[in-house]
């Protein structure tokens, strides 16, 4: 591998020379605390130089092993063989600086573990950058106090650039890493950070954990001397004055120091242990008390169960002596067995003649049901009567109307009336002051005028009677026509409800055409389920739903009867705990489908299995028995849910009776026939459910398109129906019009008439009682007139 590292950090203080003759040892008053190293200043440059000479390292020729070279920032290439290397291995580059324009010193061990160079040829900045690569803090490289302190004097970061061998048994993760693991170390002035890369260059961590890892996996413990021993460490060490403090050294670099640490505090954490187990052993002699006195009743239950062990003998004993006690009962019911055996061909003779008053009593029965089955003909019939005798009174309502404004009109002419008879009043009093004056030749003239207004009268009655017949004719005739339109009205509207079904019906299955899920909530779930996909990550299992989507009919002539059977639990949803609730409830409402049901149950559950003692005894199917779905939560909510095992669907209404009521068969809740009635029972009560009036599209319609076409042909027939409909009403209403005028001018001419026939009646009256007095030849006698008028 390749390290790159910095020189010498920039606020080391230079190496001192010892005085000659005198050792390289601590003096009595020198402290081997590395911190107590006074800093040099920052002219103090990594590279030493000596009369103002730049001493530079000339290590052995690269036929002895290593590479030496020297170039700019921007040429850097130096690397040295690992093909035969073990993981761990290591090649060295030492740069300053990348921005700085101090050279670049490359020491390329190729299979040596040794670093040779000459003095103040950056052996020890080498080390110190593998320490501060792998994790060493600045205080224990002994040679800065933070790790800002060895950035270069004069630039703005320093990098350390290690290239790890990663090839072998001993290798780490390398389908990650490849054959090299490049750790790259940057340090700035206010940070520093660490780069894992692979052999390729891209990157694969940064977090110090990972940096941890590897050095646990190499067994690389930096800061141990026995690793990596710097210079320092080895003054201290050689330096040392006397085996006690090369002992310790020794005891420290083994490790056995951090071994006889970590005994101490186990010792002090045993100590602790045996001071909490005490105060537990203290704490729970109570609990023993406790525990005693529950052995104590442990016996006593004991005996207790000894006790019981007894009863049960006793009662086994008391079970005996019943039983010979039951024996002698046998023998008794025995004898009187023998006795009632004697008596069966007496009771067979009673049997056989009550069969036949059984037999009278069915025929009797089944033609009361026929009866019934009339009178719920005749019920039909009361009803359409009932219908009928509305529409009667509609008319009748009609009828009342005109008779109000013939009333008015009536009152009209007896107001005339009136005034006619104060005009007979004044006559009757000019008749009695000129009876006086009448001649015999006036009595005649009287005569004759009576016989021209008795023709008159005849002529004006023969008309009234004429026209009255006309205008009832057209009266009835006008009456049938408004009923014929009433009528047509109604199929009308009976039609259109049909056609807007029929559209209605067709929109749905153009929407299944698009997307099969659309029968089972409309658009809303379409919504709802790609809101579900966008927060899948909220569930903790996903939603099953609609029901309906996953299910799938045998036969399609029972889709009608099971969509009646299930009803709305076909566009619920299935949740598998409350939390999946809430949160598909808030999606719900997002798309504002706020009627949704939602079931929850456990998707874990496995599919029921339902014996035959608990499905009904009939051969007719049952609604589980139609369905199929892959999903087994999916129908065990609908058995739970449901009750689709006991649903049970028929062909027809009468086979529907005969299964719902007649042979109460076990374990039946419903049945359902195969046009949508329902049938019931609980107790004695039977019920019996017609089919809705608004019937939902055909929700598992295999072929859309067929079914589209036939309900559209149906609509256009339904049009053409209504359009001819239309045709009928609108010639009925040109008839009624011109009856409606025809009676006007029939009543126009018939009033004038009666009126003329009712002042000639007038006329003739007077006639008469003017003929009479005159025969009588006596007073005046107006009685009759005076009669009239009251």
């Amino acid at each position: 591998s390749v390290w790159r590292a910095f020189s010498r950090p920039p606020n080391r203080p230079p190496r001192k020379k010892s005085p000659p003759g005198k050792k390289r040892g601590k003096t009595p008053h020198q402290k081997s605390d590395p911190q107590k190293i006074p800093k040099s200043s920052p002219s103090q440059l990594p590279n030493r130089r000596r009369g103002g000479r730049e001493r530079r390292w000339r290590g052995p020729s690269p036929a002895s092993g290593w590479r030496t070279s020297c170039a700019t920032p921007a040429c850097t290439s130096s690397s040295a063989s690992t093909s035969t290397s073990s993981p761990g291995r290591t090649a060295v580059r030492f740069h300053p600086n990348p921005s700085s324009p101090a050279p670049l010193l490359s020491l390329s061990p190729i299979d040596s573990p040794f670093l040779l160079a000459a003095g103040a040829g950056g052996k020890s900045a080498i080390l110190t950058a593998l320490c501060i690569a792998f994790g060493c803090r600045a205080k224990n490289t002994q040679r800065a106090a933070t790790i800002k302190d060895f950035i270069k004097t004069g630039c703005s970061y320093a990098a350390i650039s290690v290239d790890i061998n990663n090839q072998g048994e001993d290798s780490f993760k390398p389908d990650v890493y490849g054959n090299l693991i490049k750790l790259e170390r940057r340090i700035t002035e206010s940070s520093s950070s660490t780069i894992l890369k692979d052999q390729h260059g891209r990157k694969v961590a940064n977090r110090k954990d990972d940096l941890n890892e590897i050095i646990e996996h190499f067994n690389i413990d930096v800061e141990n001397p026995c690793v990596i021993m710097s210079q320092d460490k080895s003054r201290e060490f050689l330096h040392s004055g006397n085996d006690k403090d090369k002992f310790k050294f020794f005891f420290k670099a083994t490790l056995l120091q951090q071994v006889n640490e970590l005994l101490e505090t186990i010792r002090d954490q045993l100590n602790n242990a045996d001071s909490v187990v005490q105060e537990l052993e203290k704490s729970i002699k109570p609990v023993m008390r406790e525990l005693d006195e529950l052995r104590e009743k442990i016996k006593n239950m004991e005996h207790i169960e000894e006790i019981a062990h007894d009863i049960d003998n006793l009662k086994k004993k008391l079970a005996w002596s019943w039983v010979y006690e039951v024996d002698q009962q046998i023998e008794e019911q025995t004898v009187r067995l023998q006795k009632l055996k004697e008596r069966i061909p007496a009771c067979q003779e009673r049997i056989d003649r009550n069969t036949v008053v059984i037999d009278d009593l069915k025929k009797e029965l089944t033609e009361k049901e026929e009866l019934v089955r009339s009178l719920g003909d005749k019920t039909h019939e009361v009803n359409n009567m009932k219908k009928s005798m509305e529409d009667n009174i509609a008319e009748v309502v009609k009828l009342k109307i005109e008779l109000e404004a013939e009333h008015e009109r009536g009152t009209r002419t007896l107001e005339k009336m009136n005034g006619r008879l104060k005009q007979m009043q004044a006559q009757l009093r000019d008749f009695q002051m000129q009876h006086m004056q009448f001649t015999q030749a006036e009595a005649s003239q009287i005569e004759e005028d009576m016989q021209n207004i008795q023709r008159d009268i005849d002529y004006l009655d023969s008309n009234v009677t004429r026209l009255r017949e006309e205008e009832k004719e057209f009266s009835e005739e006008l009456s049938g026509i408004q009923k014929s339109i009433s009528d047509i009205a109604k199929e009308i509207a009976e039609s259109d409800k049909r056609i807007l079904q029929l559209k209605s019906h067709m929109d749905g299955l153009q929407q299944r055409q698009s997307n099969t899920v659309t029968a089972f909530g409309g658009q809303k779930v379409l919504k709802l389920l790609q809101l579900i996909e966008s927060n899948h990550g909220r569930f903790k299992s996903p939603p099953i739903g609609p029901i309906g989507a996953h299910l799938q009919l045998a036969s399609e002539s029972w889709s009608v009867a099971v969509d009646c059977a299930c009803g709305g639990l076909l566009d619920a949803f299935i949740v598998s705990c409350h939390k999946d609730l809430q949160v598909l409830r808030e999606c719900a409402g997002r798309v504002y489908y706020n009627n949704l049901r939602i079931i929850v149950y456990d998707f874990t559950r496995q599919r029921l299995i339902i014996p035959d003692g608990s499905l009904p005894t009939t051969e007719h199917p049952t609604v589980l028995s139609v369905i199929q779905s892959e999903n087994h939560t999916v129908l065990n909510v609908l058995v739970d849910q449901g009750h689709a095992e006991r649903q049970v669907l028929v062909r027809d209404y009468e086979v529907g009776k005969s299964v719902a009521f007649d042979h109460r068969m076990r374990n039946i809740k419903e049945v359902y026939t195969s046009d949508g009635f329902r049938m019931f029972s609980r107790g004695s009560v039977q019920t019996i459910l017609p089919p809705n009036k608004r019937p939902r599209p055909e929700r598992w319609c295999s072929s859309p398109a067929e079914k589209i076409a036939e309900l559209k042909n149906e609509a256009d027939d339904i049009q053409r129906t209504i359009s001819e409909k239309n045709a009928q009403r609108r010639k009925l209403v040109n008839d009624r019009s011109n009856l409606e005028q025809k009676i006007a001018n029939l009543k126009r001419k018939r009033e004038p008439e009666e009126r003329h026939l009712m002042n000639k009646k007038v006329q003739l009256e007077d006639a008469k009682r003017a003929t009479a007095e005159n025969n009588r030849h006596a007073a005046v006698d107006t009685t009759e007139l005076e009669e009239d008028i009251k």
